[in-house]
């Protein structure tokens, strides 16, 4: 079957599509890789470990990469265990392990990093979470989420823990999931004011906790984010997600990319495919509004990524050619997330470019 499907670059148009190099991190690999517009590979990294789930480039051209190490001490999607911040040349120059990290972390302007992990809510308040398949906790335990701010000397200068802000009579599980997480977060990004954006797959919500008061200063929950991924915030102060469509109520499911100005918590833009069912992914996935005002799209479980006008037309596509054998999903070529990276980004300055293949 995979031999039907059109690989690497599908579609390219110079003229509208945003210039730069996309990175992503191949489920079942070692390896991630920058490819130019052509879809060639012009820099990878060998780091060791399969992704937990993906890297992304800092402004000094390192990659800030998280590991699977395998020692998740729970049997949830996500894990990690293992962050590491690579040079160009592939050399470890930090890292830090804790077998509780599992999807996101993202470097705050301090210089410290925000990293995200599973987090056992308290025994007294299990039986009051609501909602989820009953029954169905991990041996009467149900786990939410922790966000630490780590040091580069490895300290914990900040915690937050989910299901001390969160409410049980509000903060409802999805009748369809397990009980034995509450939240399911997949995103921790550090704000510039020092705020953290969040997102709870399995309460369709998304926020943004307030560093210093530890409560949410907002939060959305609506069933039309479908078990979202990725949130942003835009320079124009808005947000925008990845709806993946799961456990969506319509007649076929489909995935989304939204943009919610959360000032009214109204969605202002979105992209949808016709027919809508060419385009879903019911899990992991990415956008990323690009300077020119198109958005990259990550359809994380085709491995497709594709480059999308206001108006909603593709004008560059490449397909992840690169298969490999998870453990969890077996040959697949699923990525997490893409990033794109314009020709004059700080971290690429001076760095060889040349298309390897």
């Amino acid at each position: 079957m995979d031999s039907e499907r059109i690989l690497g670059i599908t579609t390219h148009d110079a003229s509208k599509a945003f210039d730069g190099y996309t990175l992503f991190s191949p489920y079942g690999r070692t390896q991630t890789y920058l490819v130019n517009m052509d879809g060639m590979v012009v820099h990878e990294w060998e780091t060791g470990y399969q992704p937990g789930n993906w890297g992304y480039l800092l402004e000094n051209g390192n990659l800030l990469y998280a590991g699977n190490t395998g020692k998740a001490p729970v049997p949830f999607a996500g894990g990690g265990g293992l962050l590491m911040e690579l040079d160009w040349h592939g050399h470890v120059v930090w890292e830090y392990e804790d077998i509780n990290l599992h999807h996101d972390f993202s470097r705050a302007a301090n210089g410290n990093t925000m990293v995200l992990g599973w987090d056992p809510v308290p025994e007294a308040m299990t039986a009051s979470v609501q909602g989820g398949v009953a029954g169905t906790e991990l041996n009467g335990r149900i786990y939410a989420d922790f966000i630490h701010e780590i040091t580069p000397a490895g300290e914990i200068s900040w915690e937050w823990h989910a299901h001390e802000a969160l409410d049980v009579a509000e903060d409802i599980l999805c009748p369809l999931e397990e009980r034995h997480e509450w939240t399911h977060a997949n995103t921790c990004t550090a704000l510039p004011n020092g705020n953290v954006l969040t997102s709870f797959r399995h309460l369709n919500t998304i926020a943004i906790v307030d560093r210093v008061t530890g409560k949410f200063a907002w939060k959305l929950r609506d069933i039309r984010l479908g078990h979202q991924h990725d949130p942003s915030l835009l320079a124009n102060g808005n947000i925008l997600v990845f709806a993946n469509g799961y456990h969506d109520h319509g007649a076929h499911p489909s995935s989304k990319v939204i943009e919610i100005d959360p000032r009214t918590n109204e969605f202002v833009w979105e992209y949808r495919s016709k027919p809508a069912w060419a385009f879903f992914s019911h899990f992991i996935s990415s956008a990323q509004r690009l300077p020119n005002g198109n958005t990259l799209i990550c359809e994380g479980s085709t491995g497709r990524i594709f480059e999308v006008t206001m108006d909603q037309e593709i004008v560059w596509e490449f397909v992840n050619p690169l298969f490999a054998t998870h453990p969890r999903h077996g040959w697949v070529n699923c990525c997490f997330r893409a990033r794109r990276y314009a020709p004059d980004f700080p971290g690429l300055a001076g760095r060889d470019l040349t298309p390897q293949r």
